[in-house]
């Protein structure tokens, strides 16, 4: 059988939409952070791999989990974030978590609601934000606006390769409700632009996807940690823009993800309104007391 690694994309922590333990996260955080996302990568291209039939992606979870677990010792990745787990009193919980995502991608297509997809991005996206709290210690309190961008960075990220995925998988999360609202076909997704329904459900997907991110606009503030705020207000940022360009731009025509430089410009914006004093400042008697927007 073929190892496992010799199954992995190639894609690694830097080419990610998002930042992963970016130097913003202090340094004694990245090496768990980076452990965690070693193995959640390795399962998803498991999960995503073109030519493995359904049956040995779930075979090759389970050894992931076995391993985890300490119940084999197969996969090494597994065994690296079983050891740093082990380190830090950490709990596998949010790792186990993303595998029951990852068996649903093995055996799932198609996704019928909105709130079906929000289920699968509660194991899918939740956990890793989960797992990055509690790293850093934070209290759980900060689970449901961390959930709620963490959802929003996956919908972000089916919109963007919602072509790609059909192509290269036959796999649709966009769910079949808003496609169906919008008068749309999932036949629709294999051409090289979409058509004016699916740009519709492509809109109506986004604007969900906003109200996301305005659930998840408290979190940096929740946080204790002053630099996984930054990280935070970062990611949140991005995550804004991206929503915004859905709506405007055709993912299956245009390019939506980031370049390097507005990357920068829009991290850098970021921080500076992250570091203001003003929006974290005590308000004073008498004055509106909501922060900045």
């Amino acid at each position: 059988m073929t190892a496992t690694a010799d199954l992995r994309s190639g894609k690694s922590a830097g080419d990610e939409n998002f930042p992963v333990a970016s130097h913003l996260i202090a340094a004694r955080h990245r090496p768990a952070i980076l452990a965690f996302y070693e193995f959640a990568r390795t399962a998803d291209d498991i999960a995503d791999h073109e030519t493995l039939p359904a049956g040995e992606k779930l075979d090759r979870l389970e050894a992931l989990r076995a391993t985890l677990v300490g119940e084999a010792d197969a996969e090494p990745v597994a065994v690296a974030l079983r050891q740093v787990l082990a380190e830090r009193g950490l709990p596998a919980t949010h790792a186990l978590d993303l595998l029951v995502a990852f068996r649903q991608d093995a055996e799932t297509a198609r996704y019928s609601t909105w709130n079906a997809l929000m289920g699968y991005c509660r194991y899918s996206a939740a956990p890793v934000g989960r797992m990055v709290l509690e790293i850093h210690g934070e209290p759980a309190e900060t689970w449901a606006a961390s959930d709620a961008l963490c959802a929003a960075l996956q919908v972000i990220n089916h919109l963007q390769d919602c072509g790609e995925d059909y192509r290269r998988l036959n796999r649709v999360y966009l769910p079949f409700a808003e496609l169906k609202d919008a008068g749309a076909h999932v036949t629709a997704l294999a051409a090289p632009r979409a058509s004016p329904a699916l740009r519709a459900a492509i809109v109506a997907l986004a604007q969900r996807t906003a109200e996301l991110l305005r659930r998840s606009r408290p979190l940096a503030d929740q946080v204790r940690d002053h630099r996984l705020r930054l990280e935070i207000a970062v990611i949140q940022r991005l995550a804004e823009d991206l929503t915004q360009r859905l709506i405007v731009r055709d993912p299956l025509a245009e390019r939506v993800h980031h370049h390097k430089l507005e990357l920068i410009g829009l991290a850098g914006s970021a921080l500076l309104r992250a570091a203001w004093p003003v929006s974290r400042a005590t308000p004073r008697s008498g004055t509106n007391a909501e922060s900045p927007a």
